[in-house]
């Protein structure tokens, strides 16, 4: 199974639309459960840091695999990031977890086992969580052998 923790909710439609096709596609693959807690939006960063990992940490398994997604994070390549999802999902669940758009506190990153980054570029908050779904989809298909992944 899967876990992903999310800071905040999706608000424009085109997004959730794509995010919910990836879901249901991915619904053929493993067992998703999808947790949005609340962010936070105080002038103070180092608050708003806490406040949200407090919400993420009530939902942490420590015996689930923790892959904090984060622009500091080590990079994969589609395939390498599919290797990685085969090798955990053998042995235990996994959860990954998107911060808001000041990322995760290091406390949440200290309780991680990987810091992943999909890219050097920044992404909006919203529109990351499709490319991550995008990509777990494309992860599952190349698990499976099948064709999608170029």
């Amino acid at each position: 199974m899967i876990k992903v923790i999310c800071v905040g909710k999706i608000k424009e439609r085109y997004l959730v639309e794509g995010i919910n096709d990836y879901i249901r596609r991915l619904s053929k693959y493993t067992k998703l459960k999808i947790i949005e807690v609340e962010s936070f939006e105080y002038d103070d960063i180092s608050r708003n840091l806490k406040e949200e990992s407090n919400g993420i940490i009530k939902y942490i398994d420590p015996k689930e695999h923790i892959i904090i997604l984060d622009t500091n994070g080590t990079e994969l390549s589609s395939k390498e990031f599919s290797n990685k999802i085969y090798n955990i999902l053998s042995n235990k669940n996994i959860t990954f977890v998107i911060g808001g758009s000041n990322g995760v506190d290091n406390l949440l990153k200290n309780m991680s086992n990987d810091i992943l980054s999909f890219s050097k570029f920044t992404f909006p908050h919203q529109l990351f969580r499709l490319v991550f779904f995008e990509q777990l989809y494309r992860a599952f298909k190349i698990i499976n052998n099948e064709t999608y992944h170029k």
